[in-house]
């Protein structure tokens, strides 16, 4: 979604973001910044990636604030009480990096294809971008097979929001986990972008900023190829680099 703006007497195209609150079973449980679009695959992975629900809820718009809030229903979640969260745009999750909360809802990863360096390498310019070309506003996360073919591609104004809808999207279609799958980000690869990407069960996530020191441990741990500076033709792997030959 864009938004016209003035500025230096003419105007430009920017990236909208607005709010969405999250709610399950009416209990409001999150507000995340992001750009309108794909908010019930936003939901459904923000939910689903934090451990709260582990079966795609049933989604609805609710009446109040317009499309701008999101309830979902579901049996057997974590009662919203006990997890309450703020997220903005610029850092997902804050202050929650427990490497044994992961644990609790990501089972170590096995298996998973093998790419060739140069693929994964290149895998960043494969993203499909469109309303990034038009801003310069916006992060990606891309979900690809083995052979480097884009299957989803999302963007959003946060980083981890991206990656929510592409994890809601599949969670939605029934297409968990990311077992044969490569994820790709746009950005940085922090904490909570490897947290959401082993609890996807995804085997190999790239980034083509570098990796925090919290994300490279919990890759390991969790048994993910995590590669990071992705652009020229190079990239670093940092965690089980068997995955890459």
């Amino acid at each position: 979604m864009l938004s016209q703006v003035a500025v230096n007497g003419g105007t430009d195209e920017v990236a909208v973001e607005l709010p969405l609150e999250i709610r399950l079973n009416g209990s409001p449980v999150a507000v995340t910044m992001r750009t309108p679009g794909h908010d019930f695959e936003l939901a459904a992975g923000f939910l689903y990636g934090e451990g709260i629900v582990s079966s795609a809820p049933e989604l609805t718009l609710t009446d109040d604030l317009a499309a701008n809030t999101v309830d979902a229903r579901a049996d057997g979640a974590l009662a919203p009480a006990t997890r309450r969260f703020y997220t903005t745009s610029s850092c997902g999750i804050c202050g929650k990096g427990a490497l044994e909360e992961v644990e609790a809802i990501a089972p170590v990863v096995s298996g998973g294809p093998s790419i060739s360096r140069a693929l994964l390498a290149d895998l960043p310019d494969r993203l499909r971008q469109p309303t990034f070309e038009r801003t310069g506003g916006l992060h990606a996360t891309g979900l690809f097979d083995a052979a480097g073919e884009a299957l989803l591609v999302r963007e959003d104004v946060g980083r981890h929001n991206a990656m929510d809808k592409v994890i809601g999207h599949a969670l939605l279609s029934g297409a968990l986990p990311f077992s044969e799958n490569v994820l790709c980000v746009s950005g940085r690869v922090a904490f909570e972008l490897v947290q959401k990407a082993a609890r996807a069960g995804a085997p190999i996530l790239v980034g083509v900023g570098a990796p925090t020191s919290l994300a490279v441990e919990l890759a390991a741990d969790r048994g993910l190829t995590l590669a990071g500076f992705a652009r020229g033709g190079r990239v670093n792997v940092y965690t089980h680099p068997q995955r890459v030959r």
